[in-house]
């Protein structure tokens, strides 16, 4: 065999050091399943999942909204608000632990595909502002969220230079936090 035909061995590099392996299941994680990979505004399709989670969660087929039914004139029970705080939390949590395994396994430091901070900044939104499972709140949320990450007013700029996951998925937590008082003001104007 000659050089040009011999191949290197399976998880090997051309200098026969072996190549880190891509933690897959963070990166399931933080694409959001993939939804990362899109070409076209990744940002905005985990945004869109973190508002499908939300309704689903609250108003979709899920058996725990299901069980739970909404009081009147209020948005939902105390324990529906609970249980979507958790989730909430949970999401947060899990992003920084996937974001900061991915960025830090293929040396980037906030990759555009990692968009588990766009779900969990959504969520947040939503949560913050109690946000009834109507499409008109839904979407004037999934603007304003948008709006404010793109922008990045203070202190989310700031919040990015923080370490690894945390910085990763700060600045969409300052963002979800100023569109859920945006949406807030919405909903208290009777819009």
């Amino acid at each position: 065999m000659s050089e040009t035909t011999d191949q290197p061995e399976s998880g090997r590099g051309e200098d026969g050091a072996s190549e880190p392996r891509k933690p897959r299941f963070a990166l399931f994680i933080a694409t959001a399943c993939g939804l990362g990979y899109l070409p076209k505004a990744p940002g905005t399709w985990g945004s869109l999942a973190g508002v499908f989670i939300y309704w689903f969660l609250l108003a979709g087929r899920s058996p725990f909204s299901l069980t739970l039914l909404h009081f009147r004139g209020a948005p939902y029970a105390a324990p529906v608000l609970i249980f979507l705080i958790e989730m909430t939390i949970l999401v947060a949590f899990v992003g920084t632990a996937t974001a900061d395994v991915v960025s830090r396994a293929l040396s980037e430091r906030d990759p555009q595909y990692i968009v588990i901070d766009e779900v969990s900044g959504q969520m947040l939104t939503f949560v913050f502002a109690a946000a009834p499972a109507n499409w008109k709140y839904l979407l004037l949320g999934l603007i304003l969220f948008r709006v404010f990450d793109i922008w990045k007013p203070f202190p989310a700029r700031q919040a990015e230079s923080l370490p690894g996951g945390w910085g990763i998925m700060a600045d969409d937590w300052v963002a979800g936090i100023y569109a859920a008082i945006c949406l807030w003001l919405a909903r208290a104007a009777g819009l």
